[in-house]
């Protein structure tokens, strides 16, 4: 049976925009991107470039009105615009309904207490002054309910002394897990409801800025918890109905369990290694998932890793790889960089993926290239 392609309008212009862009062209999908900043990764790339904010209504009405299909590549969205749109007929994927729950972190930690799925103790809080009310709970990390990202809006409240530091707006407390593993699984459903999970992932965080900083497949875990944490991902996805790719967070516990951390609906920094090392990429699923084409095959090719490249610390203006020659001059080394034209401390410039035959290669790899490149002005 013949499938005519839909035009497809993508709410964000950054990064992960940039590797939808990739897979779209091998299905020859056209997609035009919407971004506030006009200097955005997608900006030369797409067929059609709107610069214009993602969280105003009438911007978000407006561009999606050109389309058969919209998607997003961020979540913090403007949801109402975004339902009128699905109510005039409009395939609108993750659905809104879902994004609306996702981006508030005390509606997803309920979802997950009320459907029965593994997660951390948590309370929810309106204000800095309720964190003294709940000093037994303590130590936890606050997360904001609405506007975190990438790190920002968790704060850890280790004791009563830290409590000057959290945030005073809604949100909640969660429990702080004595864990031995991050996980993350990267799962996906098309229409009809087929649903494929990638391999775990292993990640760790930069100690400063809470972000991924390297990461890890196949994850050193037993395949019982291998197959468990796919579980949950798989139950999770249908239990919710989304359509795309979720990427589920996790915490293994030191004695074994398996609690769910938090959702991103979206193609995700711990699935960029797909791109070289399973047979369908994450950003080739989540076009298959949205367009209801059938889900590609996820196994491994080989053992993985991902550094992410961070703009170097005390280097702001136009950006240069330093080292950038070298790592090129190693075997299964892959940069990605994301054409940002300004560098600063920390800001996502690009990753790379390493590609080995032993989960040791693909360390002695990312300890050569961290040595080796850097992101500088």
């Amino acid at each position: 049976m013949s499938k005519s392609l839909p035009k497809i309008g993508l709410l964000g212009g950054g990064q992960l925009g940039r590797m939808l862009l990739q897979a779209a062209i091998d299905l020859d999908l056209s997609i035009a991107c919407l971004d506030p900043d006009p200097e955005a990764s997608c900006h030369t790339l797409t067929t059609q470039f709107t610069q214009g904010s993602f969280q105003d209504f009438d911007t978000v009405y407006h561009f999606g009105k050109q389309f058969d299909l919209i998607s997003i590549e961020i979540e913090h969205v403007n949801i109402e615009a975004l339902e009128q749109l699905e109510a005039e007929g409009i395939k609108v994927y993750p659905q809104p309904h879902l994004l609306r729950m996702i981006q508030d972190k005390r509606i997803q930690k309920t979802f997950f207490q009320t459907h029965g799925f593994p997660t951390a103790d948590f309370r929810l809080i309106e204000s800095s002054a309720e964190i003294i009310a709940n000093e037994d709970f303590l130590p936890a990390f606050q997360k904001l309910g609405k506007g975190g990202y990438d790190g920002k809006g968790v704060q850890y409240i280790g004791s009563a002394a830290d409590i000057a530091k959290g945030f005073d707006a809604p949100g909640l407390l969660e429990k702080a897990i004595d864990f031995d593993k991050e996980l993350a699984v990267i799962v996906a459903r098309n229409p009809q409801g087929e649903i494929k999970a990638f391999p775990a992932v292993e990640m760790v965080f930069h100690p400063v800025q809470n972000l991924v900083e390297f990461l890890v497949s196949p994850a050193a875990i037993s395949p019982e918890i291998e197959k468990e944490a796919e579980d949950i991902a798989v139950r999770l996805i249908d239990q919710m109905g989304l359509v795309g790719v979720l990427a589920v967070e996790m915490f293994l516990t030191k004695d074994g369990q398996i609690l769910i951390n938090e959702v991103a609906p979206r193609p995700h920094n711990s699935g960029h290694q797909t791109i070289r090392a399973n047979d369908t990429s994450q950003y080739e699923q989540h076009l298959r998932a949205i367009t209801g084409l059938p889900l590609g095959d996820t196994k491994a090719h080989s053992f993985s890793g991902m550094l992410n490249l961070l703009g170097a610390d005390g280097f702001t203006g136009p950006a240069k790889y330093e080292g950038l020659d070298t790592i090129l001059g190693i075997s299964g080394v892959h940069p990605f960089l994301y054409g940002k034209k300004i560098t600063k401390p920390f800001r996502k410039m690009g990753h790379i993926t390493l590609l080995g035959e032993s989960r040791e290669e693909i360390e002695q790899k990312a300890e050569q290239v961290k040595q080796s490149i850097r992101v500088i002005a």
